[in-house]
Formats: structure tokens, sequence, C-alpha cells
């Protein structure tokens, strides 16, 4: 339904009317828009001569577009500045999801012995950036004969022959098989000596499906660093950043550089809203 109030044909003569001037006052009924414009159609038609030109329906049509194709940028724009905002507000979730994540497995990781491994009931392993140790205690008069060592790039089995192996399953990380070492010691520990292939990590355990040290307090040789080399280096140096940051309840080197990521995203789209975003 559209309503059309009275027009007036006498104006002030001012800088936004002229002397021929008219207004046109309606109510428009969203269930009948044609209807509105109808009534416009016919308004103007009566007040000037613009449906007396040959180009009238053409220069109408060409308003039509306009407004059309107006409608569907901002339509386009408004799908884009949702997407961003949904891409900001996963980035956020997953952020916080992961660093929720990260805490629930530092619960269950378990403080490093001193040889940055774990002691285990039946065994204990150490390690070094480069290489990891492993002592096997066996009965007392123990001969080499017995011993049963198999060392793999990514396996490893240890016992005695005839009984069930006290170290058996796949490794932590790959090693240099043939840079693998095993002795018995007086005849009474299996000692092996295995090389990583990656050396610049720290493992978290000896196999994959063992117990986990938190490699944050493990306490690598100062007097050892100015030997290593640059890529060694700079990794070792980077867990020690971590290990001082998360002892004083600031974020990691990884976390750090998340949120300078996140920083340039906001930065890239001033007009999204980020007010539930939080850095640490």
């Amino acid at each position: 339904m559209a309503i059309l109030s009275d027009y007036q044909e006498d104006q002030p003569h001012d800088q936004h009317y002229s002397s021929n001037s008219f207004s046109f006052n309606a109510v428009l009924d969203p269930s009948n828009p044609l209807g509105f414009l109808e009534s416009a159609f016919n308004f103007v038609s009566q007040k000037s001569d613009l449906f007396k030109n040959d180009s009238a329906e053409k220069e109408i049509m060409s308003s039509v577009r306009s407004i059309k194709e107006k409608i569907k940028a901002q339509e386009a724009d408004q799908k884009k500045r949702l997407k961003l905002a949904e891409a900001s507000a996963k980035m956020a979730t997953d952020q916080k999801e992961q660093e929720q994540k990260e805490k629930e497995k530092e619960k269950k990781q378990l403080v490093p012995n001193h040889g940055n491994g774990l002691d285990m009931e039946n065994y204990s392993w150490g390690q070094s950036l480069q290489e990891v140790t492993i002592n096997v205690p066996v009965p007392h008069g123990t001969k080499s004969s017995l011993v049963l060592c198999e060392i793999k790039n990514n396996s490893l089995k240890i016992g005695l022959k005839g009984q069930p192996p006290i170290i058996d399953g796949g490794l932590y990380k790959p090693v240099k098989a043939d840079d693998c070492f095993w002795s018995l010691e007086d005849q009474k520990s299996i000692s092996v000596l295995m090389s990583k292939r990656d050396q610049i990590d720290w493992w978290k355990s000896l196999l994959k499906s063992g117990p986990e040290i938190d490699t944050q307090k493990v306490e690598p040789e100062p007097s050892r660093l100015s030997e290593l080399d640059s890529e060694t280096r700079s990794a070792v140096e980077k867990m020690m950043f971590d290990q001082r940051q998360k002892q004083l309840g600031r974020p990691s080197s990884d976390e750090i550089q998340k949120q300078e990521l996140l920083k340039q995203f906001m930065a890239q789209n001033p007009n999204m809203n980020f007010s539930g975003t939080k850095f640490r």
C-alpha cells in the first residue's frame, strides 16, 4: 500500500528547492513495492515531462541496473567481511584449542633425568642433540652371545635370547643404524649408543609409544654451544629461550610469531571486529 500526501507547490526559494519544486511523501508497503513505484511514477508524470521523452524507459532501466549493481556490490562486500570475520574467529579458536592441548600435554610430560632422558623400570635412556644412550641392566655374568640387540633406522629391539625383549618398538625419530653400537659392560648391563639422523631436536621419548619428557626442561651443556654448527646452535638457543619464557609465564617464540601474524591480519582488515581476540 502506498499512501500519498498532498503535494506542495510553493516551497521556499533556497539552495535545495527551485521555484518549480514539489514534495512527494508516501508510505511504502513492503508487500507491494510496485504499487509504491506506480504512485511515484504517476506523481512524476503529472509534475514533469520525463515520460514524454523517448529515452524515459532507457533512463529508468539504467537507474534500475545501477541500483541492482550497487546492491550486488554491497552483498559481495558483506560476504567478504563475513568470511574474514569467520576466518579471524576460527584462527582465534584454533589458537586457543592448540594452547589448551599443549597445556594438557605438558601436564602429562615427565621431568627428564640427568641425562635428558628418562629412567624406566627395566632400563634408562639419555640424550644429547647428536646421540641417544641406553643402559639396560641384565643378570650378572651374562655373556655377549646371549644378548639380542637389533638396531634399525626406525626401530629398536633389546633383550636376551630366549626371553621376552626388554625394549621393542618404533623409535621416536630415525637414527643412523650404521653409526649405532652396543656393548656388554662388566657382564651386567647392555650399553647402546645411537646416532640421531636429525641432530637439531631433543627426543621427547625413546619409543613412539613410550612416556614423554618435557623437552623444555632438558639441560644442554652451555660449554659445548660454541662447538655446534650454526643451525644446531640456533635450535638450542631457541629451546633455551622458550624455556626461560615459560618459566616467566611469557609466550614462546612460536607463540610470538603467531601473534605477529595475527596483528598483521588485523592491521590489513581495520573494519573487522576483533574485540574477542586476546594476546597472551
